[in-house]
């Protein structure tokens, strides 16, 4: 008894403490917290389960599930012959373990008491704490450099980890885990042995699932991997053949093996990481107003049960550094990076690699060894489920549509996933939706005919050092993810494929659609920010320039069109006002107030044109449909509907192929209705009995269609 009141006496003092320095971040829908007690069936008795056993840990679990009005997880676990005395179950237990057997005695006395009674079930519910590791803002280096890891905390490091990290604790409930069905399952899988075998193995990969999620694989340091690598069987060979096609000793092709991996490999660093936290989310705060994401609870979902392949369009260098930044404050692993090899810059190289870039040359030159070499790491990556990141397009697009892919790394990822990479793989379609450019000045060059430079991290620091820092908010939007089994099956494509087996049609076709995929899956994420279509509406007029009267109405009959024929659910508009529209884009300082005809007029500022045709660019494929029906209603001014949607499906392969419009073809006539209801609604056009369309505008009205017909024109080339 005495030891008891001890205990108590104890937690309490700890609960005091932390309550003071400790203010626990919880991840995801806290929602889902609260709901856990309905979830579970009736009948259940729920238990705690943490990895490793920390009181102060436990105390913080205790205090979120109190705070929703949930039964203390000190409380007793009264079953019907036993009475636990909490309901806290660490599969690590420090270390109350009996002579025997290596297994917690809370957890032996579970298995034991379920076994003799059928009827029963203990659910346990796993909880993940971290230190350090919460997405918030961190100021401090030495504190990035104690962050969590993979190590179980000594009692040092944990009260190391309360003080420094009393605001950056992480704290997550996991779904409910029927331990009566975990027993089952061993019974059939290991019969010869007692359950809390398969038990613990089975809540030990779970939360190693659930950590990995978070802080990324167990990797060991950048020379073990290399080591590992140089002995494996693929590059073993590829030395070997190296060394006879080239005449050189075996020990030179391995020099040159080893050289290839030292240029590629990663160094990732946690260490790093926080670092780059910390230094990012000030560079945000000094250049952006602000950083919105969407749809990132659909990725974090995924993250647990697939193998993730982000994949975004590519429109700036700080493309890299936002999308790594927006997954790591969202707790999730940041992912390893194909990088430029122009990249791998004195300082700037090493500190990419510590945050998980790899770097890829631009061109292999049939270089047989350093292909197997990078295919090899890639491979490795993958078979530790590390997440990675490469940019479909491959270069960034300097006139802001979306550039045919890049297949190289996908085809890579595809065939590495066949010679038998553990878990399925899903991409995440990314779009990056920016207001300003740090690179607009070098990309007006570029089109306008001055050779492309090489891309380079002094090059964005220059730009920031020209362009004044006034950038407006930037969008990040994940979309629909493209599940790779699938499509492997519809090919009919082999299940496994060996290192030297050619590659066959099938694959190669999945390659090719999987690209696709992923490309108009982009386009659906697609943000119409206030500049996007401001620009959109007075680029496509005559001097680029409207009364602010004719330019709010142009504005909502654009939003209009959006709204009545929305290009995908995942698609997001500014909820600004258009006179809010106009005063947001003159203060970024891309359009002004010039006084004409006795009333204000908004027009481009000199020098914006080439910057505001990127960003109207960005969202064209969302009215280029539009912009077709209007060309043939202009030439043809009344025309048979069957013969305009004809004429419309003649055009869209070449339109869908250039664009990447998700639309197939039997999903057509329904868009095509929803934009002559829209016509229709702006008084352009009349349907006799709904076959017969004629243009009824009169000059005004015009204008609108003419606008619309004016906004597809033949791409700008990018060399």
């Amino acid at each position: 008894m005495a030891s008891n009141a001890y205990q108590k006496f104890y937690r309490q003092f700890t609960k005091k403490i932390l309550d003071k320095i400790v203010s626990p971040q919880i991840l995801g829908d806290t929602q889902d917290i609260e709901n856990i007690s309905k979830d579970l069936h009736a009948s259940s008795n729920i238990c705690y389960l943490i990895q490793d056993d920390s009181l102060s840990n436990q105390v913080l679990i205790d205090s979120e599930i109190e705070k929703r009005g949930m039964k203390s997880a000190f409380a007793p676990l009264k079953l019907n012959f036993i009475n636990e005395e909490d309901s806290f179950l660490s599969l690590n237990k420090s270390k109350k373990y009996n002579e025997q057997s290596r297994y917690s005695e809370k957890l032996t006395r579970l298995i034991e008491y379920l076994q003799k009674h059928p009827d029963e079930d203990v659910s346990l519910i796993p909880v993940t704490v971290l230190w350090g590791r919460a997405p918030e803002t961190e100021d401090s280096w030495y504190k990035a450099l104690l962050s969590d890891a993979w190590s179980t905390p000594t009692k040092i490091k944990q009260t190391l980890n309360i003080t420094l990290y009393g605001r950056e604790n992480y704290i997550e409930f996991h779904q409910g885990v029927s331990l009566r069905g975990l027993i089952e399952a061993a019974t059939i899988r290991e019969p010869n042995y007692f359950p809390a075998h398969y038990v613990e193995h089975e809540l030990n990969q779970l939360f190693d699932q659930y950590k990995e999620a978070i802080l990324g694989p167990d990797l060991s340091d950048r020379r073990t991997v290399i080591d590992k690598l140089m002995i494996a069987d693929a590059i073993q060979e590829a030395i070997r053949t190296e060394s006879i096609n080239k005449k050189v000793s075996l020990l030179e092709s391995e020099i040159r093996a080893r050289s290839y991996l030292e240029e590629i490999v990663s160094d990732y660093s946690y260490s790093t990481i926080r670092f780059a936290d910390i230094v990012l989310t000030k560079l945000w705060t000094q250049l952006y107003d602000g950083v919105e994401v969407h749809n990132f609870d659909m990725v974090r979902e995924l993250a647990k049960d697939y193998e993730i392949i982000y994949t975004p369009c590519h429109r700036s260098h700080i493309d890299y550094l936002l999308l790594s930044y927006v997954i790591f404050k969202r707790g999730l692993m940041v992912p390893h990076i194909a990088a430029g090899i122009n990249l791998n810059l004195p300082v700037f190289g090493q500190i990419a690699r510590g945050a998980g870039a790899y770097f890829i040359r631009r061109s292999f030159n049939g270089n047989a060894l350093y292909t197997a070499v990078f295919k090899e790491y890639v491979h490795s990556l993958l078979s530790r489920n590390t997440p990675l990141e490469y940019f479909i397009e491959g270069g960034r697009s300097r006139t802001g549509r979306l550039l045919p892919a890049k297949k190289g790394m996908l085809a890579m990822t595809i065939q590495s996933h066949l010679r038998g990479v553990t878990k399925p793989i899903v991409f995440i379609p990314t779009y990056f939706g920016y207001e300003k450019l740090l690179e607009g000045t070098s990309y007006i060059k570029e089109l306008g005919g001055e050779k492309k430079k090489a891309e380079s991290i002094f090059g964005i620091l220059k730009s920031i050092r020209k362009i004044e820092k006034v950038f407006g908010i930037v969008h990040v939007n994940f979309g629909e993810p493209v599940y790779l089994d699938p499509i492997l099956k519809n090919n009919a494509a082999p299940e496994h494929l060996d290192l030297h087996d050619d590659v066959p049609e099938s694959v190669k076709k999945t390659v090719n659609d999987v690209s696709i995929d992923i490309l108009e899956n982009i386009n659906k994420a697609v943000v119409i920010n206030p500049v996007s279509l401001l620009a959109f509406v007075l680029l496509n007029t005559p001097k680029q320039m409207l009364s602010e009267r004719e330019l709010i109405q142009r504005l909502e009959q654009y939003r209009t069109l959006l709204s009545l024929n929305p290009y995908d659910e995942r698609m997001k508009i500014t909820p600004l006002s258009n006179p809010e529209i106009i005063q947001y884009c003159i203060k970024l300082k891309q359009v002004e107030y010039v006084e004409h005809d006795g009333e204000p007029w908004v027009r481009v500022c000199d020098k914006q044109e080439a910057l505001l045709k990127y960003f109207s660019n960005n969202i064209l494929h969302t009215f280029v449909l539009t912009s077709n029906m209007a060309k043939i209603l202009l030439e043809e001014t009344c025309i048979a509907k069957s013969d305009l949607f004809l004429k419309m499906n003649e055009n869209y392969p070449a339109i869908q192929a250039e664009f990447f419009l998700k639309w197939k073809v039997e999903e057509l006539e329904a868009v095509y209705e929803n934009i002559l209801n829209y016509f229709k609604a702006e008084n352009l056009i009349q349907d006799q009995d709904n076959q017969q369309i004629m243009l009824t505008a009169d000059d005004n009205e015009l204008g609108l269609l003419q606008s619309l017909a004016d906004v597809y024109q033949s791409p700008v080339s990018e060399k």
